[in-house]
Formats: C-alpha cells, sequence, structure tokens
C-alpha cells in the first residue's frame, strides 16, 4: 500500500493569513506554485490559490498591497495524514475536486503538501489512477457561493 508520506511534498512555505495578496502573488511566483498553506504559527489554518488571489481579492478591488490573505483564503480545508492510503486519498481528491491537499500531523501541524503533480512525478504506476482522478477533478463544478470559507469539507481539526 502506497500512503501520502511515499509521495508528498515536504518542507512546505507557509504564510500567515495577516500577509498580503501581493506578497503571496510573489513567493507563488518565485516557487512556481498555484497553492500556499496558510499557518498560524505551525497550525495550519487554510490555504490560498492563485484563484483566490484573482477572484475573491482583485475582483472585489482589493489593494494587493494591503489586502490581506485572511479576506480571501479558504478557511475550511480537507487535509491528508502522511499515513493516508495514497489511492483513498486521490479518490477524495477527485471527489472534492482539488489538485492540491495539505498534509497535516495529529496537531493540525503543516509537514507537507500532496498535489496529482506528485503523484504522476513520483509514482509513474499510478498513472492511470491519476489520469482518472484529474478527469473528475476537472469536470465542471458547480460556483462556490460560500464567501472566504471555500471548500467545504474536513476542516483540519477534524480531520
Amino acid at each position: 500500500m502506497a500512503t501520502v508520506a511515499d509521495v508528498m511534498t515536504r518542507d512546505v512555505r507557509s504564510m500567515t493569513p495577516q500577509d498580503t495578496l501581493g506578497d503571496a502573488a510573489k513567493l507563488m511566483d518565485e516557487l512556481n506554485v498555484g497553492v500556499v498553506p496558510i499557518c498560524d504559527g505551525e497550525r495550519l489554518v487554510g490555504v490560498v490559490t492563485d484563484r483566490d488571489i484573482v477572484v475573491r481579492g482583485l475582483a472585489r478591488d482589493a489593494d494587493p498591497a494591503h489586502g490581506k490573505l485572511a479576506d480571501v483564503m479558504s478557511g475550511h480545508v480537507r487535509t491528508a495524514r502522511q499515513d493516508d492510503d495514497l489511492d483513498d486519498v486521490l479518490a477524495e481528491m477527485a471527489s472534492a475536486q482539488i489538485r492540491r491537499m495539505p498534509v497535516v500531523d495529529g496537531q493540525d501541524r503543516l509537514v507537507g503538501i500532496l498535489s496529482i503533480g506528485d503523484i504522476a512525478a513520483k509514482r509513474p504506476e499510478e498513472e492511470g489512477d491519476v489520469g482518472q482522478s484529474l478527469g473528475g477533478i476537472s469536470s465542471p463544478a458547480e460556483p462556490d457561493r460560500s464567501g472566504p470559507e471555500g471548500v467545504q469539507g474536513r476542516s483540519p481539526a477534524s480531520s
């Protein structure tokens, strides 16, 4: 059985809810990523994506230099644990239509992140499962009108 720990990215950079939209965009550009975990100390409290910055931030006229990540981040995110079965997590990602999932420990401390790209690059034998999951993730979704809380599901505290 392959686990999340087998393929996840470790030593992930994070930001705080008080960091700005502009700072997050710069970090995403520097790291060539589309998501940044948001932590209060070491504890995961949300994530912000490039889409959050544009759609929730700029489309609402937020100032990139002063707008806070707390105002646009998804505060209720699905998470995985290092010892979770990779196939189960991949199925959950497809079902929830998400491409990346933070990995936390028992105290909701960020220990890594899992992406479809991680699985494809590090587990080529899972290529069929990745393709099937990506198809599920990429299918049209209903608009999310829930506000800054974003993705509904298992919160870091309940995972």
